[in-house]
């Protein structure tokens, strides 16, 4: 038994050289005409600051099987970005969309010949342990990705099953195959980490990773299995020290050499993960891949895909936005992945193993952007999952005290603002879903509601948090609370709790004191009830500097969904209102030096690459005005997502940027934050059939649909007139059919009229 074990310091972090390379799309051997995942380009949101994860996988799985470049920087936070050309090997997880990067375990490279234990520089291919390729051997779709390493002439094919990455190595003729274990490696900014290494027999090697990263304690455990005999192993440097059967040096590397032959050369490798214990890998493996069929598990995953991708189905001419679409669908399912074993052994927020009794656990909640429309898509489409992903929410209570901000591998990070956890739970109770402890969930609710951490005790004094208690990002704090808090109020009207209705519908009034009638935005104020002083200049933005999160007073002033009614009357008028909204999309400023980069895709000051501003397009119809919601509807999907390798505009953020656009292009998205309605836009399509909970199905058709014809006429619903504007959950997820009538130009009574108009509670 060989044991490596290695503790690395925080490493230095510089970007590499930059690398142009040609992007093209998904090449060679594309599946069957009747399947959807043909349609997927995984390319898009790989330029730009999309920060897609590029690889493969299956629907929410554990296993993010892909390649991680050796640059580092914002752009590669996912490990891949288009202008790179290089590949230091083939990581287990990779998170997709974030603005922070973490993760990139367990790194495989294959090679042959002689490599140093470090990733190297593009300057010094000849000893760094990467490879350069080019995009014209690259093929990605998927649950697939395959590639030719140039230095070393191999060819690279990858596919995954939910806990199990598969690998299919083939090494030029004559030449000794090597892969090299890196458990030094990973993405993002990284402190301390320790890896292990054991080679168990002439096949399998184990261990495991911790790493202190955005994840603080992050633990992973590998067990590797390979389809020819290891011949000899290299471990990481020549300074190891003995300590008793270990053997302790700075990185964790693990050489394995294999037997050369004259032909060509093949060799599996099966790579299952575990967040528990390297037993638990082993069993992931024996249960979900004991055989070595790399054909059948590419097409298993493939399948996979494909039922997933099948419960949208779109009918267009539009070849371009059938590719965007499916893309996006297919983007929303990355994440939140599967956490836990295939025992239901899991790693809790307390840093313990635990078991479930049923069900399945999972991590990567990015929970301020995908409450806005990545869980209200999958309350439509998946919401057989909901169950598991609230009882993971609750157990997440349990263990730490508070239901999740930004939970990645058993860790809270508290990343970003509010309590979007809140929302998503409260999204579900409302919504009817069955499969978890409503009690706990209106206790986990509560308590977290009532916490004193990160602005809310402040927030709770005042009503609002003042900028002279919390310096930063003050009214997003208190903004994004009050979202919360209305969304637990209305579960609490639900179970007849009357006292907390009342209590948490008053906090969620905070938005009204940040109100400034004279000029109509929302900003500033002090605990004392005074704006901040000095000039107000509603463009300027400053990076956690200022009293916005990733934005302005243009963006945030929007940031009322849970009462659009209530923030209308703010401004004494419906005419004032709308003269205000229209003025969002045309005003233009300077948002200054110190401005987030997430404040992108601007028409105007809307900023659709950033979170908070999208539901603000739906606020039309609120004020009787549907036509200008489909202009900018229409408009968002032209301009703001396309299928080049730049085609999202800001981060994917674990799918919500998509979900905006597979919602909005079905023809409707959800402004309040739990419950629903669902509000009309303008459907892109011609047909969508909607596959909904127990075997029901909603067919969409859009009559007369065009680029110019954009305008909702008339609306039927089972074939009866219907004159809302919004549609609710409970008639969406009945199932059956609604028919737009589509117009070149605006109705004059389609949404007019008040009773045909959604409201903040239906």
């Amino acid at each position: 038994m060989i044991v490596v074990k290695s503790f690395v310091k925080k490493l230095a972090f510089f970007g590499a050289p930059f690398l142009a390379v040609a992007a093209c799309g998904v090449n060679a051997d594309l599946p069957t005409s009747e399947s959807l995942t043909q349609y997927v380009d995984p390319y898009i949101g790989t330029g730009g600051h999309g920060h897609v994860f590029v690889g493969a996988n299956v629907p929410y799985g554990a296993v993010q099987l892909g390649p991680s470049n050796i640059s580092t920087g914002w752009d590669w936070v996912s490990g891949y970005h288009i202008s790179d050309s290089t590949i230091m090997g083939f990581s287990h997880q990779h998170l997709s969309g974030t603005g922070i990067g973490d993760l990139g375990d367990i790194v495989f490279l294959p090679f042959t010949g002689d490599v140093r234990f470090d990733r190297g520089t593009a300057a010094d291919e000849s000893t760094g342990a990467y490879s350069l390729f080019k995009r014209e051997t690259e093929t990605v779709r998927p649950g697939f990705y395959a590639v030719h390493l140039d230095r070393f002439n191999v060819d690279a094919e990858l596919t995954a099953t939910a806990r199990v990455g598969f690998h299919k190595y083939t090494f030029p003729k004559a030449e000794t195959p090597k892969v090299l274990i890196n458990l030094d490696a990973g993405i993002g900014w990284e402190g301390e980490k320790e890896g292990h290494i054991v080679l168990e027999n002439d096949s399998v090697v184990s261990g495991y990773r911790y790493s202190m990263g955005w994840a603080k304690n992050q633990k992973i455990y590998f067990t590797a299995t390979f389809s020819q005999p290891v011949v000899k192993i290299r471990l990481a440097d020549s300074t190891a020290v003995q300590a008793g059967d270990s053997i302790r040096v700075k990185r964790a590397y693990g050489e394995l050499t294999f037997a050369k032959n004259e032909g060509e050369q093949l060799l599996l490798v099966k790579v299952a993960v575990s967040p528990v214990s390297v037993a638990n890998a082993k069993l992931n493996m024996q249960e979900e891949l004991a055989g070595w069929d790399f054909d059948a598990t590419r097409k298993a995953a493939d399948q996979a895909w494909n039922e997933e991708l099948a419960k949208v189905k779109v009918e267009t001419q539009d070849s371009v936005a059938r590719k965007i679409f499916y893309t996006a669908l297919y983007h929303t399912m990355i994440a939140p992945s599967l956490f836990n074993d295939v025992n239901g052994d899991y790693m809790g927020s307390d840093f313990k193993p635990h078991r479930l009794a049923s069900g399945n656990n999972y991590t990567t909640f990015s929970l301020w952007d995908t409450y806005r429309a990545a869980h209200p898509l999958m309350s439509i489409i998946h919401r057989d999952r909901l169950p598991d992903m609230v009882n993971t929410m609750l157990r997440i209570y349990q263990e730490q005290g508070k239901l999740p901000v930004w939970h990645l591998v058993g860790n809270e990070t508290d990343c970003m603002v509010g309590n979007p956890g809140i929302i998503v739970v409260a999204d579900a109770y409302l919504k009817g879903v069955e499969g978890f402890d409503k009690d706990l969930a209106y206790e986990a609710m509560k308590a977290s509601a009532m916490k004193d951490d990160r602005g809310l005790d402040s927030y709770k004094k005042y009503g609002f948090v003042p900028y002279d208690k919390e310096k930063v990002e003050s009214v997003a704090k208190g903004l994004e609370f009050a979202i919360a808090d209305w969304s637990l109020a209305q579960v609490a009207k639900l179970r007849g709790a009357e006292e907390d209705y009342r209590y948490f519908s008053e906090r969620s009034q905070a938005y009204k004191h940040y109100f400034d009638k004279d000029i109509q935005f929302l900003r500033g104020k002090d605990s004392q009830g005074n704006f901040r002083p000095g000039k107000f200049d509603p463009f300027h933005s400053a990076h956690l500097a200022n009293d916005y999160t990733e934005g302005n007073a243009w963006q945030y002033t929007w940031l009322v969904p849970h009462d659009v009614n209530g923030f209308i009357g703010l401004f004494g008028s419906e005419e004032r209102f709308i003269n205000k909204l229209d003025s969002l999309f045309v005003v233009e400023g300077d948002l200054g030096e110190e401005a987030s980069p997430d404040i992108s895709g601007l028409i105007g000051q809307y900023a659709h690459g950033n979170e908070p501003s999208h539901h603000v397009i739906y606020m039309y119809p609120f004020a009787g005005q549907p036509w200008k919601a489909a202009d900018r509807v229409r408009q968002t999907l032209a301009t703001l997502y396309t299928d080049k390798v730049d085609g999202l505009s800001g981060n994917e953020d674990v799918g919500q940027m998509s979900a905006w656009y597979v919602l909005s292009a079905i023809g409707f998205y959800q402004v309040s934050p739990a419950g629903g309605p669902f509000i009309f836009g303008s459907p892109l399509f011609d047909k969508v059939t909607l596959a909904l909970d127990a075997g029901k199905s909603l067919t969409i058709i859009a009559h007369n649909n065009s680029k110019e014809a954009k305008y909702i006429q008339s609306v039927k619903l089972n074939g009866q007139p219907y004159e809302k504007s919004y549609i609710s959950y409970a008639d969406l997820m009945q199932g059956g059919s609604l028919e737009f009538e589509m117009g070149t130009s605006p109705s004059s009574t389609f949404g007019v009229a008040k009773e045909a108009r959604p409201t903040s509670i239906q």
